[in-house]
């Protein structure tokens, strides 16, 4: 089998993280387009041996892109197209009709009401929805992301759930990378540390991470990723007087200074992701690979698991409105300075998300998906 994933943009990001990761495990050969912004990953996927296009969209309304993604996707005789994150799944899905190929999509960010953190407008959905039927099947990466997309109506039938995954041995705790880790970020070797993965938007609610640890005397903040609110950020640091005691990593995982996420959570002692809306929380099952404590707002990856599978969690803002959410983190941060430094065992929950299950899962939907092609021939259209 040959496959084209067709991808929105390609900087740092967890569903483009997630894409060369499945691409490392899937026994398909692969290649990608990106509509824009070849960033860090395109580069580390070239470096992986994938060959990756930059079709060069100018615009959301770009319409030029689907003749051009058809041809490509014809001149290159895939047997099945996949796509990933909103923009690319509506003009992938196009052009793989145009095509006459069988097209798998992937929804990655679907929330309640924001898809890849923008707000989610009728005519988003409607877009959404009239382009899905022209897939075989659509991947969601949790049974919440399941569920939003059957409310949305998208028949079962065509919904298959594929949990995101991780290398689960990559984030093996080290103590001897712990300390050389900490050096090399500046961290008092006996300090308690606060750590934090992700984009630096404002969903994340990183805000809520610099106010708790402003009220912890002692205790630090590292946090890894880059964005739009990065400014706003070191600035509310700054104003809060704890700027010595919070280290911004940036992106992390590529060719920069920055330590890769393993080593940042091998380095930190408790692990905090305060998402307002997650589609998975796949920084949350990283933390736990690694043995650390972890404290969540929204987080499908544990919540679609039955109650006392992963030990160690601690939920917050599980009924909105009743607290201040500073005030609750603030009194969960303490409780574990309290505690002291503890390390855990990986849940078992966590080989669920195997990257390696992932990919087995993902190529039954390939199979099924082509299948169902093959049965129900259709005519090839031309753009």
């Amino acid at each position: 089998m040959k496959a084209l994933h067709i991808i929105t943009g390609l900087g740092i990001g967890g569903a483009e993280q997630q894409l060369r990761l499945l691409l490392r495990h899937l026994p398909v050969r692969c290649d990608v387009v990106t509509l824009t912004n070849p960033g860090a990953v395109a580069e580390g996927l070239r470096a992986d041996g994938v060959r990756v296009r930059d079709l060069g969209m100018r615009s959301n309304r770009d319409l030029g892109a689907v003749p051009r993604l058809a041809r490509l996707i014809r001149r290159g005789s895939y047997d099945l197209v996949h796509t990933h994150l909103y923009r690319a799944c509506v003009y992938g899905r196009i052009a793989a009709r145009l095509a006459g190929t069988t097209v798998v999509a992937t929804e990655h960010s679907l929330g309640r009401a924001e898809i890849e953190g923008r707000p989610l407008t009728r005519g988003t959905r409607e877009l959404y929805l009239r382009t899905e039927r022209l897939g075989a099947a659509t991947v969601a990466v949790s049974d919440t992301v399941a569920g939003r997309l059957r409310d949305w109506g998208v028949p079962a039938s065509r919904i298959h759930t594929v949990p995101n995954g991780i290398d689960v041995a990559a984030f093996r705790f080290d103590s001897a990378q712990r300390c050389a880790t900490r050096a090399l970020l500046g961290l008092p070797g006996t300090a308690f540390v606060v750590g934090g993965v992700g984009r630096l938007v404002t969903g994340k609610r990183f805000d809520l991470l610099i106010r708790a640890v402003a009220a912890l005397p002692g205790v630090w903040l590292v946090l890894a990723g880059d964005g739009p609110e990065a400014v706003p950020l070191r600035v509310l640091a700054a104003r809060l007087g704890v700027a010595d005691r919070v280290r911004f990593l940036g992106e992390c995982g590529t060719a920069g200074p920055a330590p890769a996420v393993p080593a940042v959570l091998g380095a930190v002692d408790v692990f905090v992701s305060a998402s307002r809306e997650e589609s998975f929380g796949l920084a949350v099952v990283e933390a736990l690979a690694a043995g650390l404590p972890v404290v969540h707002a929204a987080c499908p990856a544990v919540e679609d698991l039955p109650e006392g599978r992963v030990p160690g969690t601690t939920r917050i803002g599980s009924v909105p409105g009743t607290s201040d959410p500073t005030k609750e983190l603030t009194a969960v941060l303490r409780h574990h300075v309290e505690s002291g430094v503890r390390r855990l065992p990986p849940p078992p929950a966590v080989d669920r998300y195997d990257i390696r299950l992932s990919s087995r899962r993902l190529m039954d939907v390939y199979a099924q998906a082509t299948d169902t092609a093959t049965a129900i021939p259709t005519e090839r259209a031309h753009p």
